[in-house]
């Protein structure tokens, strides 16, 4: 394995999360030819960047994310991004306290939703590789892995630092702007899950 110079205490740092992604990845078997394309680029991108997994790595390098849908599975409850100004499933990069891409998925839904219970099933739902604007700093990219979760709607999420809102949505009236990806998502967690 390859390892960018600079980054040692990445390297070092993020060891055990680096390992994590790379078994989890490679045990994953994609439910389509795209998204084996993206698990096997993944890997790759891992095998190249020792610190591929850390914000403080490549500016391209991996990310977690939860949908977080209802029990009955007709609304996803999604973040308003403050920086990025849109909607989106609750998510970010790694941190070095994380056990796990799984653990990583676990903490962003709960801080981000302020729902303390959530608890992602513990399987990869879908890979989306995507570019980032200007907005992000040294970012680039990021390769998300994503996972999904089920929550009672009566629970009340609230507003984190990092949004701007917090709100259910219909999966059949997605918000402007992200119905293309985010229905995507919600048809690949509902496959993945099997409901």
């Amino acid at each position: 394995m390859s390892e960018r110079l600079g980054d040692a205490s990445a390297t070092r740092r993020f060891a055990h999360l680096h390992a994590d992604a790379s078994s989890m990845l490679g045990r994953w078997h994609a439910p389509t030819g795209e998204q084996d394309r993206l698990r096997t680029a993944y890997l790759a991108h891992l095998e190249r960047h020792a610190d591929g997994v850390a914000k403080a790595g490549p500016p391209e390098h991996l990310t977690a994310s939860c949908l977080v849908l209802s029990s009955d599975h007709r609304h996803v409850l999604l973040t308003h991004h403050r920086r990025a100004q849109e909607w989106f499933q609750f998510g970010g990069h790694l941190e070095q306290e994380d056990e796990s891409l799984h653990g990583a998925a676990t903490r962003e839904a709960r801080e981000e939703s302020g729902i303390p219970s959530i608890t992602p099933e513990p399987v990869i739902v879908q890979l989306h590789q995507h570019e980032l604007g200007h907005g992000f700093g040294r970012c680039r990219a990021h390769l998300d892995v994503r996972f999904a979760a089920l929550v009672d709607r009566t629970v009340a999420p609230s507003v984190s630092a990092e949004s701007l809102d917090v709100a259910w949505w219909p999966v059949d009236d997605l918000p402007a702007g992200t119905r293309d990806e985010l229905t995507e998502l919600v048809r690949a967690t509902r496959i993945a899950l099997g409901i």
